[in-house]
């Protein structure tokens, strides 16, 4: 499905006309708060990571940066010579194997120079399910691929030391995954997967060098050593302060038919919130957000201005939402009982939160799991309060019947930096109101999903109870599984999942697998939204809204293209003015 995601403001960039040429050279400075969630492609999973993901690697598949809508959401040919299809041979007849053939004269920036392999895109995959920092989304992969689950069962038990991960990834196959030579992969899937190209546009499928196997994934020594296949190369980078990336001298742009090399340089400065951010932007000292988005209180302005370096963006996601920790043991596990769950629905008034973030102009309240403008999208609100604004009479009530008339004490993590203070606040004043004492416990953007919600253990000790993270679909178009499957399959939890708070329902899991072995995309969208209800149900989250993302560059920066699934400028379009 074509989803809508037209910029409000100008997406050239800069006031730059048609006619202008690209320039060559200047610094690129990327200004905000945080560090990234991970710099292992095997493991990164946040949109501000996958802006530096786009500069430094490559996928065999990936979106174009293009203001046309259909085609931003569409995979093509990245490292891979020409998108598969069943007229070119690439797919099976039966739609379960792909065969997908790799370009020539794509390089590493090791010493020497050598060339990006189909061995290098199984290995890929191979490192996706360590022990130590697993991919975000393990059921994109083992439930498509055969053998993937087989072999990632038994990665789950290796030591997280270097040299046990690599003996077990040199000494151990995936049987739907094969090199048939240095340039041609082939691919056994369990099923036909119309998204099966989308998945593999993920970065978590991007190639890697055999490099990788001396380093435990994604440690302090890892990210000291990353290896480019892309346009930049990370020259350096200091945890919580600091990236800076220079142009890749083994990227040839005549294999690159999606990125470019214009800016020499590409700094990324950590440590500062979106207010500052915004200052120095406007004031010409820094040029794009890295982690944060335009201040609420600077959108009104720029708006009456017709200020064209400001734009906004539909993101068509559910973001932020309140999430519940299910494993808590906190208030006699009061967060287990789902009609504590359902009575807290009721609390939040979400037209505050709105405000938060612009107000209506910008956000939409939402009362659903899947968001306007995704597959399986029908709206529904089964916990509708009048005007969106919340009802705490009848959470208070609800919370008693529960068997908790003198309401419970509970903890919620935030990330300390752009609008989460505002929101954990608005989240604290009403739950206060339904008789819930929330105790707020600030952290940083990095911390929040390394130390918290990706780690079992954290949930299991109910360090938090609640928490408010937002979720952008992993792709759009065809993307019926891009948010059910990995924030609400049980079958995948544990380290760096996404499904943070351990829900596991066997009826949603069984929707899942109606609706990946659908035979068409509208069979599917009504298990999706089967699986919405089910969840809305077993008060799994409280969606709060929809929302638009405001972005805002310098006067310098030409040729800015928003890219819909990193929900940023792609940082490979852009050219400076002198």
């Amino acid at each position: 499905m074509a989803v809508t995601l037209a910029a409000c403001g100008s997406s050239s960039g800069g006031g730059a006309s048609s006619g202008d040429q690209p320039v060559q050279g200047g610094t690129l400075k990327l200004l905000g708060s945080s560090d990234v969630d991970h710099l292992d492609t095997a493991s990164a999973y946040y949109t501000a990571s996958y802006t530096l993901v786009r500069a430094f690697t490559r996928q065999l598949f990936s979106y174009p940066a293009t203001t046309d809508t259909t085609a931003a959401n569409t995979p093509v040919a990245d490292l891979a010579s020409e998108l598969p299809t069943k007229d070119n041979g690439g797919i099976s007849a039966d739609g379960k194997t792909y065969t997908i053939h790799l370009r020539t004269g794509v390089k590493w920036n090791t010493t020497p120079a050598r060339d990006v392999t189909a061995q290098d895109a199984v290995l890929g995959l191979k490192r996706l399910c360590n022990p130590v920092s697993p991919v975000g989304a393990p059921g994109y992969y083992e439930n498509t691929i055969v053998g993937m689950t087989a072999y990632c069962d038994g990665f789950a038990k290796v030591p997280g030391t270097a040299s046990a991960i690599a003996a077990y990834v040199n000494g151990h196959d995936i049987s739907g995954v094969r090199a048939t030579d240095d340039h041609t992969l082939v691919f056994t899937l369990t099923q036909p997967a119309s998204d099966f190209v989308n998945i593999l546009a993920m970065p978590f499928a991007s190639p890697v060098p055999k490099e990788y196997l001396n380093y435990v994934p994604d440690d302090a020594t890892f990210r000291q050593h990353t290896i480019s296949d892309g346009p930049y190369q990370i020259v350096k980078y200091k945890a919580n302060q600091e990236i800076d990336l220079d142009r890749n001298p083994a990227w040839d742009q005549s294999t690159d038919p999606l990125r470019h090399q214009y800016v020499d340089h590409i700094t990324v400065t950590m440590g500062q919130d979106a207010g500052p951010v915004q200052q120095q932007i406007q004031a010409g000292t820094a040029d794009l957000e890295w982690d944060t988005v335009v201040p609420t209180a600077n959108i009104p302005a720029l708006q009456a201005a017709k200020d064209d370096r400001l734009g906004l963006y539909p993101a068509l996601d559910t973001n932020p939402y309140l999430l519940f920790n299910l494993q808590s043991p906190t208030s006699n596990s009061a967060l287990k009982n789902v009609k504590v769950r359902q009575a807290i629905e009721y609390a939040i008034d979400k037209v505050a939160i709105g405000q938060v973030y612009g107000g209506p102009a910008v956000n939409t309240p939402l009362g659903q799991v899947i968001p306007p403008g995704n597959v399986g999208y029908q709206q529904f609100d089964p916990y509708a309060t009048a005007d969106s604004k919340g009802d705490p009479g009848k959470c208070k009530q609800m919370l008693a019947d529960a068997g908790y008339p003198n309401g419970i004490t509970i903890k919620d993590v935030y990330r300390n930096a752009g609008n989460h203070p505002a929101v954990a606040q608005a989240v604290q004043a009403d739950l206060k109101k339904c008789g819930i004492t929330d105790k707020l416990i600030p952290v940083n953007q990095g911390d929040y999903y390394g130390k918290y919600l990706n780690s079992p253990d954290a949930a299991r000790r109910g360090v938090w109870d609640i928490t408010e993270p937002g979720w952008v679909p992993d792709w759009y178009g065809n993307n019926g599984r891009a948010i059910i499957e990995p924030l609400f399959d049980g079958r995948h939890y544990g380290p760096n999942s996404v499904d943070y708070g351990d829900y596991d329902n066997p009826a949603v899991n069984a929707l899942i697998d109606k609706a990946l072995s659908a035979p068409d995309q509208d069979t599917a969208a009504t298990y999706w939204h089967q699986a919405d209800e089910q969840i809305m149900n077993d008060a799994a989250i409280v969606p709060f809204q929809t929302q638009k993302t405001a972005l805002f560059r310098s006067s310098r920066v030409h040729n800015a293209i928003f890219w819909p699934f990193a929900q940023a400028y792609d940082v490979t379009q852009i050219w400076l003015q002198p």
